[in-house]
């Protein structure tokens, strides 16, 4: 196969909600050329590639039979994830797919398969852990910060997605739920700071058995709800620290993303792994203070890049181009999902659940990482 260069062609399947968070920016990355919008509503297809400059839209099909483009992204519902960027590879096309890689085991695993057969390379979300915050969090744990890391503690609440999303249901149906539609930010950072996880015990329930659509042309309609709402869950990690995380859509306390490392010489509080930036700061007690004082605050500096989704995409393209490996790999996005499903039979099953897979450590991004510089 001809190797080729320069700048890397990208099409989009699925125009819905989150691609406005792609699009504008791997429309602005000048390694980047986005060719083609695809989408079963082909008409938001054509809105999007409007909105955005990109000339040709239309239905899925256009994407993968595009010869120029080298990426699809997949932006589909998570019960579409392992078809769409199956036919992708099919059609000789790398992948970058939306969290989660799948919504279950074995179509995820036959996804790492294909690709490997293929000599074509999966990327997946959440690219959030490519940005400032984790980077910089990782970097301190690296350098000993807080001596050795010993627990974590993530916590993700509030009332669901239905207070903003016009279109809420798949969030509600198996493979979404607080667990799969948020977890894999925390899983993926968490992974990327203490290394794999072990095994997992959790317990679940859910609330309510539907939902109401609150804004949009459909509020007032009921779903189903098909998914525990709110989960509690202890993961024990292959390096010897334990990590308890909540998640729920059950609150109405919004407190998200909340991430604490805490080490032999002091606690580090992440930056919310559902973002790319934010306050990374370190805390510890002062020598002869006694237990109920305030520990000492330092902020960590931010180092590394703040643009938002689409990075993950650019880092693939890059990675492609100069033949590396890429950050946010399918193999991170399987151990994610492997922690995730583990958690769910968890809940069930009211016991321990080993975590089958593992992963290799996750690169850093490079120190001169610019996405607005073209290098290509």
């Amino acid at each position: 196969m001809t190797r080729r260069t320069g700048t890397v062609g990208v099409g989009v399947i699925g125009t819905g909600m989150i691609s406005d968070a792609y699009l504008r920016n791997l429309v602005r990355f000048p390694d980047l050329d986005v060719l083609a919008l695809g989408d079963l509503d082909e008409s938001r297809a054509a809105a999007q590639g409007d909105a955005y400059g990109v000339r040709s839209a239309g239905s899925p099909k256009l994407v993968l039979d595009h010869p120029d483009i080298e990426i699809v992204v997949n932006l589909t519902v998570p019960a579409a994830h392992a078809d769409v960027s199956a036919a992708a590879l099919a059609a000789g096309k790398n992948v970058w797919v939306e969290k989660p890689i799948s919504v279950d085991r074995v179509s995820a695993r036959a996804l790492l398969e294909q690709a490997a057969a293929a000599g074509l390379r999966i990327g997946v979300a959440p690219d959030t852990v490519l940005g400032a915050g984790v980077q910089t969090a990782r970097k301190a744990i690296l350098r000993g910060d807080i001596g050795v890391p010993v627990a974590a503690q993530t916590t993700m609440q509030y009332a669901g997605p239905e207070l903003f999303h016009p279109n809420p249901s798949f969030l509600y149906a198996r493979g979404a739920g607080p667990l799969f539609d948020m977890g894999p930010y925390y899983l993926s950072a968490l992974v990327g700071l203490l290394g794999p996880v072990d095994s997992v015990s959790a317990v679940g329930a859910r609330a309510r058995e539907s939902r109401s659509v609150i804004v949009g042309d459909a509020a007032g309609s009921s779903f189903p709800v098909e998914v525990p709402t709110h989960v509690a869950a202890i993961a024990k990690f292959e390096r010897g620290p334990l990590g308890q995380s909540f998640f729920s859509f059950d609150s109405p306390i919004s407190r998200v993303g909340v991430v604490e490392i805490t080490g032999t010489e002091g606690t580090l509080v992440v930056s919310d792994p559902n973002k790319f930036t934010g306050d990374v700061r370190i805390g510890r007690i002062a020598p002869g203070a006694d237990d109920e004082t305030e520990p000492v605050w330092e902020r960590v500096p931010l180092v590394g890049v703040d643009t938002g989704r689409g990075l993950g995409v650019l880092d693939l393209a890059r990675a492609i181009r100069n033949d590396r490996p890429h950050i946010a790999s399918g193999e991170l996005g399987y151990h994610v999902l492997d922690a995730l499903s583990a958690i769910d039979e968890a809940v069930l099953s009211g016991s321990w659940t080993p975590v089958e897979s593992t992963v290799a450590e996750v690169p850093l991004m490079p120190d001169d990482f610019d996405p607005f510089a073209p290098t290509l």
